[in-house]
């Protein structure tokens, strides 16, 4: 048992600044309050204690090949199965991989995120990889497989469905790339499977302006539409909106991911954040793949919080925009904390530069100022 003393606690899935202790026992926050004194006693004296991060969206595989193929096209850099990423992940070595993922994961821990979600290439062998590979690091990854016997203009459904219950077996869920790699039937049974199973459906959509025009032309519907209608439960970037494409997903039950920078360093665009808070959407924000960006959450945010100042000319809400990178998780099952009496700890503890405290994490803090991290694996 310990208690965390003199903190500014930022409390409850909407990150609420009060001044007080923080008691934990075996794990779980079991008191906060200004009284709270109970075991050893660490006086952090005025820093911020906020929820530790998830990542929402990597590629965790890519760390293998770092900047590589910088200034190629969306569809160049990542599209199955003849993308930079999917040849180099082809010809590397299984001990390779794993070695690069186990870099990348400890570099994640040190930056304060302790939860991550992974879109995990390589079929069911791929998934086996990431396990080993985190096997002894605190760290918990939400493993999201794929295969390509999902991918053609004519896949063989019984495959699919066979490889998606074995990868259920092992994964969190199924994430394929996109609707320009797999057909509808193949999209509803990926959701049915995960429904049965009670896993996640997840996908990218609306990532480039191009997709999102050859899907109207081929479907006369956006990814987006295609990616509510098809009831997958976490749609990644939906950078490129279209008509009401916004208020499908505030109207569906699909949680939201963003990746800002990832967006930037490919040029697909800048996602309209301000009008999905506006609408009320959470989202869940999220480096995206390795070879592009570091998995920095710190970087993350502070590059999101300019960037959409530069396009709005107006302001975004810091604390909503620290939320993306926490207590957001906790709204859709990603067996994430927050900082609440019976929760699981999973907390930072930063050094506090500035009276204002999601400023002063997004905007001041690195690595270095990171005075603790408390997990379940590690406190």
């Amino acid at each position: 048992m310990f208690t965390i003393s003199n903190g500014i606690i930022l409390r409850g899935l909407n990150l609420n600044p009060i001044k007080a202790n923080i008691t934990v026992d075996d794990g779980i926050i079991i008191d906060i309050s200004e009284d709270s004194k109970e075991g050893k006693i660490i006086d952090v004296d005025g820093a911020i204690i906020c929820p530790s991060f998830l990542n929402g969206h990597t590629h965790i595989g890519d760390s293998i090949i770092k900047d590589e193929g910088y200034g190629l096209s969306l569809g160049e850099m990542v599209k199955p199965p003849n993308g930079v990423k999917h040849r180099a992940l082809a010809s590397a070595e299984d001990e390779d991989i794993i070695e690069s993922m186990k870099s990348t994961m400890w570099e994640m821990l040190k930056s304060g995120t302790t939860h991550f979600i992974d879109y995990r290439e390589g079929g069911l062998k791929g998934v086996k990889l990431l396990k080993e590979a985190s096997r002894d690091i605190p760290i918990t990854p939400i493993i999201l497989g794929r295969d390509d016997s999902f991918y053609g203009d004519d896949p063989d459904l019984s495959m699919v469905k066979s490889q998606i219950r074995k990868l259920l077996k092992v994964a969190d869920g199924i994430a394929p790339s996109g609707f320009g790699e797999i057909t509808d039937d193949v999209a509803n049974l990926i959701v049915s499977e995960c429904e049965k199973a009670g896993k996640i459906s997840s996908i990218h959509v609306a990532e480039s302006e191009s997709t999102q025009v050859d899907s109207l032309a081929k479907f006369n519907k956006t990814e987006i539409e295609r990616g509510v209608n098809s009831n997958f439960n976490q749609l990644v970037h939906c950078t490129n909106p279209k008509n009401n494409d916004l208020d499908l997903i505030k109207n569906s039950n699909a949680n939201l991911v963003v990746c800002p920078r990832a967006n930037a360093t490919l040029n697909v665009g800048i996602v309209p954040l301000n009008e999905m808070l506006n609408l009320g959407l959470r989202p869940i924000l999220g480096t995206d793949n390795l070879m592009l960006n570091s998995p920095s959450m710190f970087r993350e945010l502070e590059f999101t919080l300019k960037l959409m100042s530069i396009y709005y000319k107006n302001y975004l809400n810091p604390s909503l925009l620290l939320q993306m990178a926490t207590t957001n998780a906790c709204l859709f099952n990603f067996n994430k904390s927050c900082i609440e009496i019976g929760q699981v700890a999973e907390f930072n503890v930063f050094e506090h530069f500035s009276k204002n405290p999601f400023l002063n994490i997004i905007n001041r803090i690195e690595t270095k100022n990171i005075l603790y991290t408390i997990n379940k694996n590690i406190s």
